[in-house]
């Protein structure tokens, strides 16, 4: 099967096409004949190598050859103890474990599976697993009334935060590069700020902030926070998380200004929920867009280097 593959950290120039086996699945595994994955901040942070905890588990060299996690494709073969899945059916899920989706065929555990809905095309339901879990866990506070910000809110997962915050009677302040000022105001954010021009930090006080690219020191953040507010972060330099995992729960046991690590919980229940309200016609997804396999390196790039509004995906079909 073709495959694209690393062996080394580095620049997108470090991958290649290669022809590689397809892979046999174990006993409680699927393989899938991908249709379709999405690209997320994590095979960027995958590539590289960094921020260091993409490491984990590959410390000097990947530990898997080929990225890609959020995989749509059909049922190509079942392992000895999988029995959720028959041939041929339509599936979805987060093989953030076993990566592989940048290929013709991945092996996923069936547990990180769901049936992938007839309403969504294979494109789309790519879009959702890591995305939407992590909207989902990061705005599950949100209420109607509260001021919520969205640092990152037009990229992948923040585009679905944003939207979720928005349902949930929020207003809304997405943060982003100037190139996606329109994109989060057509997703209905009350406000945007270009965070090249503007401190977020210093335009007020907000009830819940979720940042997907944390990169500062607690304190900003902290002041950030109204009396009672929440500040989650998902992803971020190691110093930045680290920060807030120590400093800022001191911080907020001393101020009853909370600021946390988000743990984002895996699997098929934490992003069907999402699923079924695009089906509802509540949920946008954006595909801003599609690559074929030979183009993953340019892909990544524009994920990447911050330019992708909403989703990316690789389509082998």
């Amino acid at each position: 099967m073709r495959a694209v593959v690393y062996d080394r950290y580095g620049p997108p120039e470090v991958l290649r096409v290669e022809e590689i086996p397809v892979p046999s699945p174990g006993a409680n595994q699927v393989l899938v004949e991908v249709a379709a994955t999405s690209v997320n901040l994590s095979d960027w942070e995958g590539l590289t190598g960094t921020p260091g905890y993409a490491r984990i588990g590959g410390l000097r060299a990947p530990a898997h050859r080929v990225l890609g996690s959020d995989i749509a494709g059909r049922v190509a073969a079942v392992g000895s103890g999988a029995t959720r899945f028959r041939l041929g059916e339509e599936v979805y899920g987060d093989n953030l474990g076993l990566m592989g989706g940048f290929a013709e065929y991945a092996v996923a555990p069936e547990a990180a599976l769901a049936h992938k809905p007839a309403e969504l095309t294979f494109a789309e339901a790519s879009t959702l697993p890591q995305a939407a879990s992590i909207a989902l866990q990061g705005t599950a506070s949100a209420r109607r009334g509260q001021r919520v910000l969205i640092n990152g809110a037009g990229g992948g997962a923040g585009s679905f935060a944003l939207q979720l915050a928005r349902l949930a009677g929020a207003h809304v302040t997405g943060v982003d590069n100037a190139g996606k000022l329109d994109f989060m105001r057509a997703l209905g954010a009350d406000e945007v700020v270009d965070y090249r021009s503007e401190d977020f930090t210093r335009l007020g006080r907000y009830d819940l902030v979720l940042d997907l690219v944390a990169r500062r020191s607690v304190f900003p953040y902290w002041r950030a926070l109204a009396r009672g507010g929440r500040y989650l972060c998902v992803g971020g330099t190691v110093r930045t998380l680290l920060g807030v995992a120590t400093v800022g729960a001191a911080l907020g046991l001393l101020s009853g200004r909370r600021l946390g690590v988000l743990p984002v919980r895996q699997g098929p229940k934490h992003f069907t929920p999402a699923a079924e309200r695009c089906m509802a016609g509540d949920l946008r997804i954006h595909i801003d867009q599609a690559f074929p396999l030979d183009e993953v390196p340019r892909a990544l790039a524009y994920v990447g280097e911050g330019r992708a509004r909403g989703k990316v995906v690789i389509t082998l079909e």
